[in-house]
Order: C-alpha cells, then sequence, then structure tokens
C-alpha cells in the first residue's frame, strides 16, 4: 500500500487541525475533509476562542497539561509571526476572579500562560464582590478567522475539502482507508454515542474597543473576552438544549452580569447574539478502533467532546490523533502474515 486515503468528518477547528497535523506528520497520505457545515457555519465559528482550559477529571491532569501546552506554543507562534492578523490569534491580559477562594489558587496551566499570579487587593478593589483573583496574559483565537487560515493551510498540503453530509460512516468505506471522526455532536448518529450530549451557551458580540483586558468569573459562566474587532460577553449552559435561536431574556441577563463585572458595558453598541452547542462529553474520545460489517473492516481514529474547552486544547489533541493515525498506518502496511500449510 503506498499512498493511504484519509478522510476526516467534520471542518470544525478539531477536524481541521487533525487534518493538517496528519499532512505533517504522517507522509504518503491523501487527505479529504468531509463535512456537510464548514466556517462560518460551525460551532467552532461561534466559541469565545479563549485559552483558559476547563478541568476535566475524567482525564489524566498531565495529558490535559500537555495538549494546553502543545495548544499554547503552536498559537503563541502564531501570535508571534507574520500570519497574527490574518488569523486573529493574539495575547490578551486579565483577571479570573472568585467570590470565595477557590480550592486550587493554582491551577494546573498556571505555568503554561504568562506571568501567572495572584491579584494584588488594589486589583481586587475593581471587583468588590470577589476576594480572589488571578491575573496572567493568555492568548485568543478567533474562530470566523482562524478556520479560513486553517482550511487554507489544509488545501496547501494537499487536502481537499467536500460538502457532503455523511449518515453512516460505512458510506467512506469504499473510498478511503481511514476515517478520522472528528464531527462533535454528530458522533450521537455516526457512531452511536450517546454519551456525548450538547450544552448550549449563548453570547454577545458588542462593539467597545475601550475594554482592553479579559475578565472572568471563577465560574466560567461569566466572561468578558476582548478581540480584535468585538468584545465576547458570556455566556450561558443549558445541558440537552438543542435551541439555536436566541433567547432575548438570556442576553439581558448576560449583559447585566458583565456590566456587573465592568460597568463601561453599559455604553456598549451594536450587540449581536450568537448561539452554539457544546459538544460534551465526561471525557474526550481520543481512540482507534476498527468497524466490522458483513466481513469489511473499518478503520476509524474517534477525536471528539471536547465541550466548552475546545480551543483550548485542540492542537495537542489534533497531535495526539494524528499520532493514532500513524499507528493505523502502520497496521495497514504491515503485511498479515500467512500460514504455511
Amino acid at each position: 500500500m503506498n499512498t493511504v486515503r484519509v478522510a476526516v468528518v467534520g471542518a470544525g477547528v478539531m477536524g481541521l487541525s487533525t487534518a493538517l497535523c496528519i499532512s505533517k506528520l504522517v507522509p504518503q497520505c491523501s487527505i479529504t475533509v468531509i463535512s456537510d457545515k464548514f466556517t462560518p457555519d460551525t460551532t467552532s465559528d461561534v466559541a469565545a476562542g479563549i485559552l483558559i482550559p476547563h478541568a476535566n477529571p475524567d482525564t489524566p491532569v498531565h495529558k490535559q497539561k500537555q495538549w494546553f501546552r502543545e495548544t499554547f506554543d503552536h498559537l503563541f507562534a502564531i501570535a508571534n509571526s507574520a500570519e497574527a492578523g490574518e488569523t486573529c490569534v493574539h495575547l490578551v491580559s486579565g483577571w479570573q476572579i472568585f467570590e470565595s477562594i477557590p480550592s486550587e489558587e493554582v491551577p494546573f496551566w498556571a505555568d503554561v500562560v504568562l506571568g501567572f499570579r495572584k491579584m494584588t487587593d488594589a486589583e481586587l478593589k475593581k471587583f468588590p464582590q470577589h476576594v480572589f483573583g488571578q491575573a496572567f496574559t493568555t492568548l485568543k483565537c478567533e474562530g470566523a478567522a482562524y478556520l479560513p487560515w486553517l482550511e487554507k493551510r489544509v488545501k496547501e498540503s494537499g487536502g481537499v475539502l467536500l460538502t457532503r453530509r455523511i449518515e453512516d460512516l460505512w458510506e467512506l468505506h469504499s473510498s478511503f482507508d481511514i476515517v478520522v471522526n472528528c464531527s462533535g455532536l454528530g458522533s450521537r448518529q455516526l457512531v452511536g454515542d450517546l454519551k456525548i450530549f450538547p450544552v448550549r451557551g449563548q453570547l454577545l458580540k458588542v462593539q467597545a474597543p475601550w475594554v482592553k483586558h479579559f475578565i472572568r468569573d471563577g465560574s466560567g459562566l461569566t466572561y468578558v473576552y476582548p478581540g480584535v474587532s468585538n468584545v465576547t460577553l458570556g455566556g450561558s449552559r443549558q445541558k440537552g438544549d438543542w435551541n439555536l435561536v436566541p433567547d432575548a431574556e438570556i442576553s439581558r441577563e448576560i449583559l447585566s452580569r458583565c456590566c456587573a463585572l465592568e460597568p463601561s458595558l453599559h455604553g456598549a453598541c451594536d450587540i449581536k447574539e450568537i448561539v452554539g452547542l457544546r459538544p460534551v462529553r465526561a471525557g474526550i474520545r481520543l481512540q482507534k478502533e476498527v468497524l466490522a460489517q458483513d466481513g469489511w473492516r473499518l478503520t476509524v481514529v474517534h477525536h471528539y467532546g471536547h465541550g466548552s474547552g475546545g480551543f483550548s486544547m485542540h492542537w495537542g489533541t489534533a497531535l495526539e490523533a494524528a499520532r493514532l493515525l500513524s499507528e493505523c498506518v502502520q497496521d495497514l502496511r504491515t503485511p498479515i502474515p500467512t500460514s504455511k500449510l
């Protein structure tokens, strides 16, 4: 077997970054990214894109830290390159604040972000309802710019983007040797994974160019994230809710909570409401699987289930998915010994 034909199902940040990592790490593969939706119509286009990990109790901390560090290093390099403007990847400094002292005052990712420290009493005066805070510099990655850049890089590496809705992974069996499943919530239907479910998130994009520092409540529910062209205000969490229509009452509540943290946002204008569905799962699924049907076999690499922490981990988990795919390629290229009678 010479060229291994790889289909990547899903064109959000997971699918595109995985396709790019495969092109870099696994030689002699032809890569086709297949999805019914590409940017700007993916969940990744809606995401706030700030690099602050959400601890996942079902994943070993050392793996979470590895994935976050690899992602931070990847985006930090872009932020320090001539491509920073095209990708809208940039450094942003700010505060994570708490109404009570957290059980972990120093999170596992503290030595990955830049300049992590405990907030001073003088800084906390800005937030009179909060008693503890962390100050640091991290990265913000804006999906609406970063995803087109990833698409361009995939195509430059020889990859193909194909708009098609896949109802069953077996549809791809005759045309591809390995399928990489980056379908997020689509995995409920594609592979029958009922462990993954939507958590609806609503946020606002506003014009408030005077806001330069991010503010994040320790719960992660309320946040103010300044970006290149607007400020993202959030958020909401509705477990099991598939509704993509903005709720005006939730928008009013988000704006009220954010104004309580940053009163100058009362002057924000050009408010746009956006809704996305987070693909939440007990743990990220990074796994090889060989499906069998009617005597046929289909090799699959699963890479999905990041929940609200997708951008924070995407490059690290994409590298891991590419390593798993490399193992699958090696298996395909290893001749099966025949028995001698």
